[in-house]
Formats: C-alpha cells, sequence, structure tokens
C-alpha cells in the first residue's frame, strides 16, 4: 500500500516522541530531579500514543494518527520541569540531555 506524506509526517513525530522520552530518562538518571521523574513516567505514555497514532496512519486513517501524534508531542513538552539544569554544556551536549551528574541526589 501506498503511503501518504502524513505517514512519514506521523514517522518522524513518533521518533521525536521517543527521543525527547529518552532524553528525560536520561536527565533523570544523571540529576534525580523530581520533574524530569515525572517526565519520565508519563514519557511511556505519550510514546505509546504516538506510536497508536503511527499505526492508525498505518492502516490508512492518516488524519486520526498525525493527530493523535501531535497531541503526544503537545503533551510531551507541557510537562513540568525543573529550570536551570545547564551549566556550561554545548548546543549539542544539551540536545542528547548531557548535564553534570548531581552527587547529592537523596537531598531531593
Amino acid at each position: 500500500m501506498a503511503q501518504g506524506i502524513l505517514f512519514y509526517v506521523a514517522v518522524f513525530g513518533t521518533f521525536t516522541v521517543a527521543f525527547f522520552w529518552l532524553r528525560d530518562v536520561r536527565i533523570f538518571a544523571r540529576t534525580a530531579y523530581a520533574g524530569y521523574r515525572t517526565a519520565s513516567y508519563r514519557g511511556v505514555i505519550y510514546t505509546a500514543l504516538s506510536l497508536a497514532g503511527l499505526a492508525a496512519a498505518d492502516f490508512g486513517s492518516e488524519f486520526v494518527g498525525i493527530g493523535l501524534v501531535l497531541l503526544a508531542l503537545y503533551l510531551q513538552g507541557e510537562a513540568p520541569r525543573e529550570t536551570n539544569i545547564w551549566t556550561g554544556e554545548t548546543a549539542m551536549e544539551r540536545f542528547f540531555g548531557s548535564v553534570r551528574r548531581r552527587t547529592d541526589k537523596a537531598s531531593e
């Protein structure tokens, strides 16, 4: 079955949601901030929602599929997180979620 352009947009969106989820997991593992823990847990649900959208787009409902993927992207960005976790990292390190490890993780 030939796929339309919206299917490929849904694929890219699904990869983006999964990437942001894994980045939040990495930041939480290095810093133990509560906001990133919540974002990591919710990222599982948002990734599943975007995968459901990708499946819907694959089975012919491209508008429903892209809607679910965009909803997952929106919800992923709305999660409250701590600010000022970056110190001297470059843009590429920030993109991949590289932050300094906290040694006092038990304090929060």
